[in-house]
């Protein structure tokens, strides 16, 4: 009997070895990824600048598309084996227009990094009119990795690594008003939905895709200092949160909590190369394992089930082909 994660039933973990403290130095070790062509979203800033180097470092060639192209020269400068292409993730021609570059080139792809996403925005939308964190964190992804998909197919075994986040908990997918048309808007709602969206994808795309040698996996980087999600958010919001105190000072306790870059990175890059997931996939990985099901809302960690149901996972990816106008038919 074929094995999928529908409803948790491969979030087990595996032992790996490693845990929150890990980094991705420790991660890569012993790993030759010499030959490999990798695409990393975000790959100019924060965890993904940090996959981008250690991927590099093991030899891959990584291509890493960025809305701003100066700023990605200018942090990517000194890296060897990648290259810096335009995308911008809220227009989806240029998305398409990404895509078409990469495949005329006729290689194949076989690491497909989706580390791009945003956080703690006010409410957007893109010319469609879809909520921006939804089109961003989401849409894009599904997107990118429809069009990238000949690509993938051809690289005889490939992986798609979505970098999700425990933010999943904060809201299941809202199919009745996904992109807060007639209910009242609030940042962390939006953001929980687009990232329990990946959790649905990612398990769906790997019980699709797998017949030709394409996996797929969710992730939880951790709470990470240093990186530029919490650019636009309000300090209010964070007082309310308990994270910092009436100056808008971070409290230490918190600050303590926090994972370094390398460590943030960690995850992902296992996920990308891990020999231990070379037979499974569709699961939603943490501190650098797959994660355990936590059905406790009151408690941060793990994968809340709603997040792998299996109904959901289907109604999503027909909606999805609805919003973009893609069909994603994997053959």
């Amino acid at each position: 009997m074929e094995q999928n994660n529908y409803y948790g039933a491969l979030q087990q973990p595996t032992g790996s070895g490693f845990n929150a403290k890990s980094t991705t130095n420790e991660v890569i070790k012993g790993i030759d990824l010499t030959g490999k062509t990798a695409i990393v979203t975000g790959g100019n800033t924060g965890i993904g600048l940090e996959t981008v180097k250690t991927l590099s470092g093991a030899g891959a060639v990584v291509i890493v598309p960025a809305r701003d192209i100066e700023k990605a020269k200018r942090n990517l400068n000194g890296i060897a084996n990648v290259i810096i292409e335009k995308m911008d993730l809220m227009q989806p021609d240029s998305i398409d227009a990404f895509a078409e570059r990469f495949l005329r080139s006729n290689q194949p792809l076989h690491l497909l990094i989706n580390n791009a996403g945003i956080m703690w925005v006010p409410l957007r939308r893109d010319y469609r009119g879809f909520e921006s964190q939804l089109a961003t964190n989401y849409l894009a992804l599904f997107q990118l990795t429809a069009r990238l998909w000949p690509a993938l197919k051809k690289a005889n075994g490939a992986r798609v690594v979505n970098v999700s986040s425990g933010g999943h908990q904060f809201s299941d997918f809202n199919f009745e008003d996904p992109n807060f048309f007639y209910r009242e808007y609030e940042t962390l709602l939006g953001y929980g939905q687009s990232k329990t969206a990946v959790n649905l994808f990612s398990m769906e795309f790997d019980n699709r895709a797998k017949a030709h040698k394409v996996r797929s996996y969710a992730l939880c980087p951790g709470a990470v200092g240093e990186t530029e999600l919490a650019r636009e958010a309000p300090i209010d919001l964070f007082q309310k949160l308990g994270y910092c105190d009436a100056e808008g000072n971070i409290l230490p306790e918190v600050a303590a909590s926090l994972k370094t870059i390398p460590q943030g990175a960690a995850t992902t890059v296992w996920a990308a190369t891990s020999k231990l997931l070379a037979t499974i996939g569709g699961v939603y990985c943490e501190n650098v394992d797959i994660a355990s099901l936590n059905s406790n809302t009151a408690v941060i960690g793990g994968i809340k089930p709603y997040s792998l149901d299996e109904k959901n996972a289907k109604q999503l990816w027909k909606l999805s082909e609805e919003m973009t106008g893609i069909k994603l038919d994997l053959n």
